[in-house]
């Protein structure tokens, strides 16, 4: 893993600034007492740049950079759900005039160049003038809400340690097979003991969108059986390693780079997660499988729902 991050880092300009992601890597690795030293080490970036990470987050309990100015590089997805009304609804004669009402009706702003490559990658063709038409490009149809939109993979505990002035919270270093380990925040510590989280193989969801809990960017959420009173990790399969994709036989699909909070996916989709009469972690009846190695499952929890 040193050897891959030392093959990303030196690709980066020495003046990039460090993404959420890395920043929240760093203040993972020093509350489970790394020192500067050994995280500069681990991560391939400067003392100066770990350090200085570090101390913005013991003055301001933060770690998230701010934000540049400048226009985006693609459309935000509540956006992109703007221009095709747009170009659906308006009979526009014109790339710019379809520009100019979309930005008036979402706000943004963006060039007609970049309004053409958006139209382009969602199916429309042709002249604008014919997008609203009845027999013009149809809608793209909207991807359906399943476990298949889940991007779970397995991963091995690297470091766990509770965190500082909390009852019941951990944060864990988890290597999920990436350049970085992810920085995760769980409320395990009234369930398991810190010392069986060390080394531990895991299965965890790793779309959702990046929080911060308690000045800590949690990165991933650790998928467990529970009840009201007892909770319990998944286990992966022997010989599943981290990276491995879950996946779920009945229902094919890549998954979203990123959960969009606003579609509620993860809402809709966790009632259907338990664990069956085995103790096999499934979805609509559909076992979590990791292909050639098996299914995940729970120690002793059957019949119980998954989160």
């Amino acid at each position: 893993m040193q050897k891959q991050s030392a093959n990303i880092c030196s690709t980066m300009g020495r003046s990039e600034e460090l993404s959420e992601f890395q920043r929240g890597t760093v203040v993972g690795c020093y509350l489970c007492k790394k020192s500067v030293r050994e995280i500069s080490a681990m991560l391939n970036l400067p003392r100066s740049t770990v350090s200085a990470v570090i101390l913005k987050w013991k003055r301001g309990g933060i770690t998230t950079a701010l934000p540049r100015s400048g226009r985006p590089h693609k459309l935000k997805e509540e956006d992109r759900q703007v221009l095709e009304r747009v170009a659906l609804e308006k009979c526009l004669p014109s790339i710019k005039a379809l520009t100019a009402e979309f930005q008036s009706a979402s706000g943004a702003s963006v060039s007609s160049t970049t309004v053409r490559r958006e139209l382009h990658e969602m199916g429309f063709r042709g002249r604008v003038s014919s997008y609203g038409k009845p027999k013009g490009v149809p809608k793209v149809a909207k991807k359906q809400v399943d476990v298949s939109r889940l991007d779970l993979r397995i991963g091995r505990v690297v470091t766990a340690q509770q965190l500082p002035d909390t009852d019941g919270l951990f944060v864990e270093q988890i290597d999920v097979g990436e350049a970085f380990p992810r920085t995760v925040v769980s409320e395990l510590s009234q369930h398991i003991p810190v010392e069986e989280m060390q080394n531990r193989m895991v299965v965890l969801l790793c779309n959702v969108r990046p929080v911060e809990t308690r000045g800590i960017v949690n990165q991933a959420m650790l998928m467990c059986a529970s009840s009201q009173d007892k909770l319990e990790i998944l286990d992966p399969p022997n010989g599943a390693i981290p990276g491995d994709r879950v996946t779920f036989q009945q229902f094919p699909g890549e998954p979203d780079k990123e959960l969009n909070p606003k579609q509620k996916v993860w809402e809709q989709v966790q009632p259907d997660l338990r664990t069956d009469g085995h103790c096999v972690a499934t979805y609509k009846g559909a076992a979590f499988e990791v292909a050639g190695k098996g299914v995940c499952k729970a120690q002793t929890m059957s019949d119980c729902e998954i989160k």
